[in-house]
């Protein structure tokens, strides 16, 4: 998944993570690809990781639209149809709350709705700004911000919600790399991969029935709407996805989020200054660089109409969020990077956690988190840095994209003092 550093310290040419024609800009910025297509093509075809091609919308309005759409199917496992990788993946499996369309995926929605509101998820605002704070404690001045952290936090949060063994750490590590692979050289992998972490999460659950508690997972076994309860199947995706969604793409935000803001060092000292800025300052990350992987395609049920241009029935079509959240019409300027953006006069929300019937159950989870881990480092390491240059750091391929690493410093920068004058 991941790419590395040349033998000069350089930065390697990155795989794109939509496909050939949709290319990364430097620092890790959007595909300047994408100001041309919502010139001159909103809904022009695109390349996928497996080589076929599909329509992409870019455009904000396009995009929520199309999310929003009751034509705008996740059933992609029909004969035939165009695939985001080859072999194996996420779109196969029934069972997956992703994958399923309204009376199922409505049913699905109202047993967990609960689960992971605000009002559940902010008790855990303590315990993850005291992970955070251990974390930080026990590294020295320099360290490696990715591993160390950015990757550590969300895995800790998420083992002690779902009550796994934090060592298990590494084995999410191993599976997330193997089945977030781009790679058609890498089928057998992604599949194996896929494979066992559908088996770990399945034990966990059976472990849970055996040994009832109070943990994450004891709460989704006993959700229920009236008489109606998860199935097994869907039980085990959701533990799934929470340990997916929790550990990597959370890390992904966190690594993304330090690095623009270390790019940013008059805004850096803002949230030194005044860390109750931060929440905000996380919405402008996630606007910016969310989301850290590429959104789930879309099969057109019914010929569609889109401000940007019509579909027809059996289309499958890609919503880019990364583009919708850089499309002028709805951010101004959204090239420059604010903290106060969604201060005083909030624009358009942004879609960094999806929009419609699919927005990302776990949103404010994820916001808990993103904040607490960057309001740790503007009050424990204010001074920090990156060691190397920007454009020096390396960035993964694959579905996700986010700095293979980020070395950092954390010491006070100081001055020599002057030269004595001769004699």
């Amino acid at each position: 998944m991941t790419a590395e550093l040349d033998p000069n310290g350089t930065e390697p040419t990155a795989e794109p993570v939509i496909g050939p024609d949709i290319v990364p800009g430097p620092l890790g910025t959007p595909p300047p690809e994408f100001a041309r297509r919502r010139e001159c093509g909103p809904l022009d075809p695109a390349t996928m990781p497996s080589g076929d091609r599909v329509p992409m919308a870019v455009r904000y309005e396009d995009v929520r639209a199309l999310l929003a759409s009751p034509t705008s199917s996740r059933n992609l496992r029909l004969p035939g149809l165009p695939r985001f990788v080859s072999g194996v993946g996420i779109d196969d499996d029934p069972d997956a709350l992703i994958n399923q369309d309204p009376p199922e995926h409505t049913r699905y929605r109202r047993i967990m709705q609960g689960t992971f509101t605000p009002r559940q998820t902010e008790p855990w605002r303590p315990r993850i700004a005291a992970i955070a704070g251990d974390l930080l404690d026990g590294l020295g001045d320099r360290f490696e911000l990715v591993e160390d952290y950015a990757l550590r936090l969300p895995a800790h949060v998420i083992c002690e919600m779902l009550g796994v063994p934090v060592d298990d750490y590494e084995r999410f590590v191993q599976w997330t790399d193997m089945f977030l692979t781009t790679s058609t050289a890498t089928e057998q992998a992604r599949y194996e991969g896929y494979g066992d972490f559908l088996a770990y999460a399945a034990e966990l659950v059976a472990q849970h029935r055996r040994s009832p508690g109070d943990d994450l997972i004891d709460l989704l076994i006993q959700a229920r709407d009236a008489d109606d309860r998860l199935t097994e199947g869907e039980l085990v995706n959701t533990v799934f996805s929470l340990i997916t969604a929790g550990y990597e793409t959370t890390a992904s935000m966190i690594a993304r989020g330090v690095f623009r803001l270390l790019l940013h060092p008059r805004q850096w000292d803002e949230l030194v200054a005044d860390p109750s800025l931060t929440a905000v300052a996380v919405e402008e990350v996630l606007r910016f660089d969310g989301p850290p992987a590429s959104a789930f395609m879309r099969r057109i049920t019914e010929d569609t109409d889109l401000p940007g241009g019509s579909l027809r029935a059996g289309t499958v079509v890609m919503p880019n969020l990364n583009a919708a959240n850089h499309d002028p019409e709805a951010f101004p300027d959204p090239g420059r990077f604010d903290i106060h953006r969604f201060t005083d006069h909030p624009p358009n929300p942004h879609v960094a956690f999806g929009y419609g019937a699919h927005r990302c159950l776990a949103a404010s989870l994820a916001r808990v988190e993103l904040t607490e881990a960057v309001r740790a480092l503007v009050t424990r390491r204010p001074a920090l840095r990156l060691t190397g240059s920007p454009e020096s750091v390396a960035w993964t391929d694959g579905l996700v994209l986010r700095p293979v690493a980020l070395h950092v410093t954390s010491a006070p920068v100081t001055t020599s003092p002057p030269a004595a004058a001769p004699g």
